[in-house]
């Protein structure tokens, strides 16, 4: 169900129903050259709606704006930790007013994290305000992810029609370090991607399908369903990061 849709009179009625909101978080940021800069936003709002479909939770419009610095100088849209945090949590105390009793933050950005970490403890220093779960959608793939590689150009092969896979070439592959190499790898991304990678490709998306797009959106999906029957019992797994 998606809230921007609703009336005044059917949104209170569908959080006395479901008092449960979505917030997909994604960026707007480089992808290398063969897809959009609005893949992170598009992969994480597909997936907050089909959740939304299955189970009724309220979908709330997706945050396009994430943690992007380390893309620099290629195309980043970005705001700061302390700013999209705070926003957020201003977001989820204004719906714990508006009824809604706990508020799943579904994140689709890795820049992201450190922003998200600290939110569901802030929102809780407010009495009456609604409970906060944080997830990033692909810890409930079994493929290992990537940035404009395999994974997410096969998504965004099912979803969308502008991949132009002419463009697609190999970036770095993990398969090529040490385990050592590529925990120093990940630091040095952290605080330049394209240093790192030069073009701006985690991953090698040459290979990329529609169908695998669509085999490993399900699989995120149902994982996400089924990891929503434990959010009312404040029970949660603890993931990667």
């Amino acid at each position: 169900m998606i809230a921007r849709d609703l009336s005044n009179s059917r949104i209170l009625r569908e959080i006395r129903k479901h008092p449960i909101a979505i917030i997909p978080v994604g960026s707007t940021e480089q992808h290398g050259a063969h897809l959009p800069v609005s893949t992170d936003s598009d992969i994480v709002t597909f997936i907050a709606r089909k959740i939304s479909e299955r189970t009724g939770y309220l979908l709330f419009p997706t945050i396009e704006c994430g943690v992007s610095n380390e893309h620099a100088p290629f195309f980043n849209l970005s705001a700061s930790p302390s700013a999209l945090r705070d926003y957020l949590v201003e977001m989820c105390l204004s719906l714990g007013r508006n009824g809604v009793k706990m508020v799943v933050i579904l994140n689709g950005h890795h820049g992201n994290l450190g922003a998200l970490g600290s939110i569901p403890s802030r929102v809780a220093r407010h009495g009456g305000a609604p409970r906060i779960l944080t997830y990033s959608y692909w810890h409930f793939t079994s493929r290992r992810f990537d940035h404009a590689g395999f994974v997410e150009t096969s998504i965004m092969r099912a979803i969308s029609k502008r991949v132009e896979m002419a463009k697609a070439v190999k970036g770095l592959i993990e398969s090529d370090y040490t385990p050592e190499e590529l925990k120093k790898i990940g630091r040095a991304a952290n605080r330049s991607f394209i240093s790192v990678t030069k073009n701006g490709v985690w991953g090698d998306p040459r290979g990329a399908t529609a169908r695998d797009g669509r085999a490993i959106l399900e699989e995120i999906t149902k994982g996400l369903v089924r990891e929503s029957q434990t959010w009312l019992t404040a029970k949660r797994r603890k993931f990667h990061q």
